[in-house]
């Protein structure tokens, strides 16, 4: 999945607003530290690169001059300003691009002299030289400067992507942690590389795709460096969360666990510079592309839509189309709460749900069996799985998503004809997966709930692990579609009341509405401005970020494309504008939420904290619906034929707000 410039960790547009100092050799190797320009040490640089794995990347240590790079790191403290930032790939705190040095008044760059120097010096001819003899890339651009400072507080994180975007050439990470308290490779942030595999498809083109689990790790530690050249469906890589304290008291010890590094890029020649070529920026681009696509590598995503159609099916055995009757409602009280297979409930159900084509129903399962689901769930998170993807596919019946560029989560799909569960795989997921959700009793009820009848469904059940779990933006385009979400995560803390506080509960489901679908008012853009009068102090910045109520992720979050080029429509919060949201939905127990999803809606689940207390549970469900049909059809089809024969007296009462059952009355 490739990424808008504007829209990854440190993503900016570049910028030449004044000449740029020309340094000497001399000077510039002044600004590194001693004996790192010797023979001796590029040709061992040089060779650690050519033998690194899983592609080719490189690590210097104590790259700068020490005393040029702590005046950097107080100058940056002091008189940059970050700006916290979060899209659906990544949580971080963002200065402006320090290409516009060269825009800043005099007033304002005489406060960042050492900031200049360094960033003069990582451009210079000479270090230019430097990174291309031992990459092997060819020329850079000492024109085009693309670097910013990124800062990771506990909580923050980038998932995986491979850098690849216009002309680009080799991505760097320079690291400004505290260098009088070693940073410690147990609070994360590291560096994390991701293998490729090559796979070959039926006609004979070989596809690339990452594997989900990295196998190298580079944490962060003062003064270093770590490169690599970018590489169409290669260089994957992401920055591993940078992990909570126990307690304040550990994390004041730790120095707030506080990860500042300047990232960036090199470019290839621009016009006007030696080794330029024209049209080679044009020709990369498109090579790029087809390399991403080549040997259609979305044919090994997993997991691969398991699609049954099952209208037509139903239609043929009977010769008439089905209607929820009392059979339907026999076996559902098994499942689902008697408040919502009540002819009123279902039909205020119905009702809201064609006003608002959203609508979450609280304590959805019934109680026994959602005591029996609980029980089960609550102890597969006690008992722990493996750390490897290909243990938990020997070992468990869950599967692994991938590739980690558009998703990594844990998941099972409904049983195929052929496909029989074994005694110990068999559990009340799977009996979700198997016999209710794709049961006609289920699509009858759902055919009155959402206004049409069900063509096809496609059900997965997923569970998303803390400290691993994700899916990135995906757009959906052509006709509207119902999207079901019943969550069944049992642990707390998730940004929800806790249980017991049911008026609470009640009172904060009502004000959760839908916002109307346009474009985001007022909505910052992508890359914050740099702070040229040093009015914003980073220290302070991220001192107030520490402080911050923990968020630990596990949102599914449906978004309006804001169809702009210059923005990535993914970036959903910044500064507190987050009026392109059209809904979200916190990791939860036992509710059900349906969604009818119209062309142009982004969706993604944000990723999992290891902070939270448990993994995030869920049942996703993707239904196509016949066309809801005129007003007149609509009301025909509200309420179920013979239900209320079937159900005797309503449990249906006042206390019923946002669809809200909080007695869930076993009345069976």
């Amino acid at each position: 999945m490739k990424r808008k410039a504007s829209g990854s960790a440190g993503g900016r547009a570049t910028s030449s607003k004044r000449a740029k100092a020309s340094l000497s050799p001399e000077k510039a190797r002044k600004r590194f530290r001693d004996g790192l320009f010797d023979s001796n040490v590029l040709e061992a640089y040089k060779t650690e690169y050519a033998e690194s794995t899983p592609y080719k990347h490189a690590v210097i240590h104590e790259l700068v001059d020490d005393t040029l790079l702590r005046a950097v790191r107080d100058e940056v403290r002091a008189n940059v300003h970050f700006t916290p930032k979060e899209t659906d790939i990544y949580k971080i705190h963002q200065s402006g691009d320090l290409a516009n040095l060269d825009g800043l008044d005099d007033q304002s760059l005489a406060k960042l002299p050492s900031l200049l120097a360094l960033r003069d010096a990582i451009y210079s001819e000479s270090f230019r030289a430097y990174v291309a003899g031992i990459t092997g890339c060819g020329p850079l651009s000492g024109r085009k400067t693309d670097m910013a400072i990124n800062v990771y507080t506990p909580g923050c994180y980038l998932l995986c992507h491979d850098d690849v975007i216009g002309s680009r050439r080799v991505s760097y990470i320079l690291y400004l942690t505290d260098p009088d308290t070693p940073w410690q490779a147990g609070w994360g942030g590291a560096l994390r590389l991701f293998p490729v595999q090559e796979q070959e498809g039926r006609d004979g083109v070989v596809a690339k795709t990452p594997l989900p689990d990295v196998v190298k790790s580079i944490p962060p530690a003062w003064n270093q460096l770590s490169f690599f050249a970018v590489q169409p469906g290669e260089s994957f890589h992401d920055v591993e969360e940078v992990y909570h304290a126990e307690n304040k008291a550990q994390l004041d010890k730790d120095g707030g666990r506080v990860r500042m590094a300047i990232s960036g890029w090199f470019h290839i020649p621009q016009p006007g510079e030696d080794g330029f070529v024209q049209g080679e920026e044009e020709k990369n681009a498109t090579n790029s592309s087809l390399m991403q696509l080549q040997g259609n590598p979305a044919q090994y995503d997993a997991p691969q839509a398991r699609v049954v159609s099952v209208a037509q099916a139903e239609k043929a055995k009977t010769g008439e189309e089905e209607e929820f009757d009392e059979a339907d409602l026999t076996f559902l009280l098994q499942y689902i709460s008697p408040t919502y297979l009540t002819p009123d409930t279902l039909e205020q159900v119905s009702e809201l749900f064609l006003e608002r084509s959203i609508i979450t129903l609280d304590n959805f399962l019934s109680k026994k069996f959602a005591e029996r689901l609980r029980t089960y769930v609550e102890a597969q998170e006690q008992k722990g799985l493996p750390a490897e993807s290909s243990a938990i596919e020997k070992t468990t019946p869950w599967k692994v998503a991938r590739p980690p560029h558009k998703h990594r989560y844990l998941y099972q799909q409904p049983s195929l004809p052929d496909e029989l569960r074994t005694s110990q795989d068999e559990s009340p997921v799977t009996e979700l997966l198997d016999h209710v959700l794709p049961s006609r009793a289920f699509r009858n009820w759902l055919a009155v709930a959402a206004h049409g009848r069900v063509l096809t469904h496609d059900i997965t059940a997923r569970r998303f692990r803390r400290g691993h779990d994700y899916t990135l933006a995906t757009n959906h385009e052509g006709a509207a579609r119902l999207e079901m979400n019943l969550a069944i995560t049992p642990s707390a803390g998730w940004g929800e009341d806790e249980e017991g506080d049911e008026e609470e509960e009640e009172e904060e489901e009502e004000e959760v509405k839908p916002k109307s679908k346009g474009k985001g008012k007022g909505k910052e853009k992508a890359v914050p401005e740099t702070n040229g009068k040093g009015k914003g102090k980073a220290k302070e910045a991220v001192e107030d970020a520490v402080e911050e109520v923990e968020d630990v992720g596990g949102q599914e979050v449906y978004m309006a494309d804001d169809d702009d080029d210059e923005e990535d429509a993914a970036v959903y919060k910044a500064s507190g504008d987050e009026d392109n949201i059209l809904f979200h939905q916190n990791a939860s127990w036992n509710k059900l939420t349906l969604v009818m999803r119209d062309s142009g809606t982004l969706k993604f689940t944000k990723y999992v904290s290891r902070k939270a207390q448990g993994d995030r549970w869920d049942i996703w469900g993707l239904f196509d619906i016949e066309d809801q049909g005129s007003d007149d059809d609509e009301e025909e089809e509200a309420g179920p034929s013979n239900g209320e024969a079937a159900l005797g007296e309503s449990d249906m009462d006042e206390t019923f707000h946002g669809f809200s059952d909080s007695g869930d009355d076993e009345s069976d």
